[in-house]
């Protein structure tokens, strides 16, 4: 929307309706995981699905620069999942993608409305690197609500390809005018595989994550978001690393789980 003046230019449609390449699009990330509590995480599970294996959060702050569908532009994101299964009419395991922060509009938009990520917005400075450590933080109207850092990173090999079957996605639209009905609420899967990726560099180091207590004043849209990720119990830190890799794809192979 507006779907007056004709289909919006994004991510997945050039202004002449061709594709872009994503061949050569940079992209640089900062993961850490943590063992939690299975009974406290499972609060935060999608219809159908239940935990596959371990309770490991996994929190990845990435930029991504060269974007063709931006003109060359970049801009930054930050993510929390953890391994679900989904048990529908199919039978689906991957990680779930809870909540996905972006810090411009456009990747927004396009990602709610075509793709059904739970995307959201916020500031997303870039990190500061000093004496070996990477800090970095995500910001809404001043108020900063969750702090990362890695540091003692090393060369490490990258890790193999993911067996999972995709990202799961839980999109949900409600119903105008009709409280606690929806129009949609399906699950989605950003399927593995179907472009080319490859490292170009990849350090193994130690991390901490920590999502910051909010109150409603400081955050009226998004605390109980954050007081939720703040609840999950850190039992045991899980790895973290720094990667820089090249290549990515449009996201258009993805589709509704049945």
């Amino acid at each position: 929307m507006p779907v007056v003046f004709g289909p919006t230019a994004g991510p997945r449609q050039a202004p002449d309706g061709s594709r872009f390449d994503y061949s050569q699009a940079r992209r640089e990330t900062a993961s850490v995981s943590f063992l939690t509590d299975g009974a406290v995480l499972s609060r935060y599970l999608p219809p159908r699905c239940t935990l596959a294996g371990e309770p490991v959060v996994t929190v990845e702050h990435s930029t991504l620069f060269d974007l063709e569908w931006l003109a060359g532009r970049g801009y930054s994101l930050l993510n929390v999942k953890y391994p679900v299964e989904y048990r529908g009419d199919e039978r689906v395991s991957g990680p779930f993608l809870s909540v996905l922060w972006e810090n411009l509009p456009e990747p927004i938009l396009s990602g709610r409305e075509e793709l059904g990520y739970a995307k959201l917005f916020c500031e997303l400075p870039p990190p500061r690197v000093l004496r070996g450590i990477r800090r970095y933080a995500a910001v809404w109207d001043g108020h900063e609500f969750m702090r990362l850092s890695i540091n003692s990173l090393a060369e490490s090999s990258p890790p193999p390809p993911s067996k999972a079957d995709g990202v799961l996605h839980h999109r949900y639209l409600p119903r105008v005018s009709a409280e606690a009905s929806s129009d949609i609420d399906q699950m989605v899967l950003s399927p593995s595989g179907g472009f080319s990726m490859r490292y170009v560099s990849f350090q193994r180091g130690k991390g901490s994550i920590e999502f910051i207590k909010s109150t409603w004043e400081q955050m009226p849209t998004m605390f109980h978001i954050v007081n939720a990720l703040a609840s999950l119990p850190v039992l045991e830190n899980r790895g973290s690393s720094f990667a820089c890799t090249i290549g990515y794809k449009d996201l258009s192979d993805q589709r509704v789980l049945k």
